[in-house]
């Protein structure tokens, strides 16, 4: 090849024309660069408000309510007790000298308990015997001096006022005399008090004294522990708060079962007797009474029991988890959510509470999407995100 010179010897000049061209195209270039970068930047935008807003809705869980079951029987804690229970304190002062029976005795009626040693109130009868002895004495006297008296006042030996100051002294004497037999009585009424016996047949549920006690007069009314306690364990008193939504289908007469703890396995039938007829306003339950014959003993003054009625729940009445409720100042709550996604907070009625699931018997509907766990500060109209149910594990979990 052979190099282009020019007459001069120097390289050809480039044209205008092309240089033009370079410069369009490198001023398209840039144009195009910078519009690539605002458009990634707008994209990149958008997706972090939609990532951002996504972050901000709440996603959820969502459980059915489920119909309260017919079969399904009020089930309460209930509260034993004895047919009659009495708890026995000292009604005379002394000293414990004796004691003849221990817990779990069982006592007749009349029977004694201990003996009491009430060396004080013995002087004191003494004492007041011969008070007696001598008002008796003194009433005497005057009774024969008024006698005399009235009868010199009929041979105008003696004036009246001296007949009537003699009658008087009579009837004062008389007065001190009656006032001394009483005092005779309270005392040997205290010293019959130096033996504790059983109010009725029973057992022997608590003892808290030992020979050489010192008991007082009057220690029922203070903090001290009575001496015995006996209880009437032929029968049992249960006691039961039942909410006020089934208070009305509880009647007297009506059968339940109970069941304990230390028997598995084995009911004991029970009979409602009476019912208060008020709603504890603190509570909102009324309070009833059964009775359940307990003839081998085994229930217990004191125990636990679930008694168990045979009636079903409310009407419309649905199941839902505990874990589902919210517990606020405006009341108790569920967060359900709506056809738009948006949650709603519904205000319930509970009826009973089985554990891990509540009864609601009012506020909500079988056909609900009730939130499971949902924030404690989730309000009505916040958007929720249903999340998918997790797939069962296994082959078809796989596919």
């Amino acid at each position: 090849m052979h190099d282009v010179t020019t007459h001069d010897g120097e390289a050809p000049s480039v044209d205008n024309g092309t240089l033009k061209k370079i410069g369009i195209v490198a001023i398209i270039v840039a144009v195009l660069a910078v519009a690539w970068g605002i458009v990634s930047r707008h994209r990149s935008e958008n997706a972090l408000k939609d990532w951002t807003q996504d972050q901000s809705v709440s996603t959820v869980s969502v459980v059915a309510p489920k119909p309260m079951d017919s079969g399904n029987a009020l089930v309460l804690p209930g509260n034993v007790q004895a047919f009659n229970s009495a708890s026995l304190y000292a009604r005379t002062n002394g000293y414990v000298s004796k004691w003849f029976v221990d817990i779990g005795s069982p006592v007749k009626a009349g029977q004694v308990l201990a003996v009491i040693d009430t060396p004080d109130v013995d002087q004191q009868l003494v004492a007041a015997r011969a008070d007696l002895q001598t008002a008796k004495a003194n009433e005497a006297l005057a009774s024969t001096t008024s006698t005399r008296w009235a009868t010199l006042l009929q041979k105008d030996a003696v004036s009246k006022q001296e007949a009537d100051e003699k009658s008087g002294d009579f009837a004062a004497k008389r007065a001190v005399t009656n006032a001394a037999v009483a005092n005779v009585s309270r005392l040997r009424a205290l010293q019959g008090f130096s033996r504790i016996v059983a109010p009725f047949s029973g057992v022997v549920t608590s003892r808290s004294t030992q020979i050489g006690q010192l008991v007082s007069a009057g220690a029922g009314t203070g903090t001290a522990q009575p001496l015995f306690t006996v209880s009437d364990v032929s029968k049992m008193r249960i006691y039961v708060r039942v909410p006020q939504a089934y208070s009305a289908e509880l009647k007297p007469g009506l059968h339940a079962q109970l069941t304990l703890p230390e028997y598995p396995g084995r009911t004991f039938d029970a009979v409602m007797t009476r019912t208060a007829d008020a709603v504890d306003q603190q509570s909102g339950t009324v309070l009833v009474e059964l009775q359940a014959a307990n003839g081998d003993g085994a229930l217990k003054p004191g125990a636990y029991a679930q008694v168990r009625f045979p009636i079903t729940g409310t009407s419309g009445s649905v199941v839902v988890p505990a874990s589902a409720i919210l517990y606020r100042s405006d009341g108790t709550l569920v967060a359900t959510v709506g056809s738009n996604n948006k949650a709603v907070v519904h205000q319930i009625k509970i009826g009973r509470d089985m554990g891990d699931t509540l009864e609601v018997t009012a506020g909500l509907a079988k056909t609900d999407r009730i939130i499971d766990s949902p924030p404690d500060s989730i309000q009505t109209g916040d958007p929720v995100k249903v999340a998918q149910p997790k797939p069962q594990g296994g082959a078809d979990a796989k596919q």
